[in-house]
């Protein structure tokens, strides 16, 4: 198996990799170009993205691939767009239900 390079003949990877910045919250966060709105936001340290209807419980990633709806955000206006299944894309706008205050800097 052949690993990408990136400049000067050095592996590709989380350094090297193209980033983007995207606003979550109203705050501009980067992350590597491509990556799931999910990636990006856990690597944001945002675990609680969305409440649950009934008891307003925090909600956050639970299955990575689509089927839960536990990572639901708002993308540009869009409400219900599950994070795990979205690419992010340059200047993309989201919203998290749990908003600043659940973003986990400990």
């Amino acid at each position: 198996m052949t690993t990408p390079r990136g400049r000067a003949g050095r592996r590709a990877g989380p350094d090297t990799a193209p980033r983007t910045t995207i606003v979550v919250d109203g705050r501009p966060v980067r992350a590597v170009d491509g990556v799931s709105l999910a990636a990006a936001l856990v690597g944001d340290r945002r675990w609680s993205l969305r409440r649950n209807p009934v008891s307003g419980d925090l909600r956050g990633p639970f299955c990575g691939m689509g089927v839960c709806f536990e990572c639901e955000v708002t993308v540009d206006g869009r409400p219900g767009v599950r994070a795990c299944i979205t690419r992010i894309r340059a200047g993309m706008r989201v919203e998290t239900a749990g908003g600043e205050e659940a973003r986990d800097d400990g």
